[in-house]
């Protein structure tokens, strides 16, 4: 199943989320689990949430993936959406 996991960054943590990026990226490749992912950027191209397309098993290994994320873990994300999700095109 396809879920994905939608975050907007806390006000003024891009510092954080630049701190994290080499454990997060590292976490993507080491799980094995991720279809495609990238940053949502704010109007001066600054990163200030991510959206990434997991192919797991159910809702709790989605929810399991998201809370293990390092960025997670450093507390970056103000808010944190998983849904399922059906690819139709691409």
């Amino acid at each position: 199943m396809r879920f994905a996991i939608i975050t907007k960054d806390k006000d003024g943590a891009l510092q954080l989320r630049l701190n994290n990026r080499e454990a997060h990226l590292a976490y993507i490749k080491e799980t094995g689990v991720v279809e495609m992912a990238g940053p949502f950027l704010n109007q001066a191209g600054e990163m200030h949430g991510s959206m990434i397309i997991l192919d797991v098993a159910d809702f709790a290994a989605a929810q399991a993936w998201a809370d293990n994320d390092p960025y997670a873990k450093a507390g970056l994300f103000e808010k944190v959406r998983i849904e399922e999700w059906k690819k139709v095109i691409g």
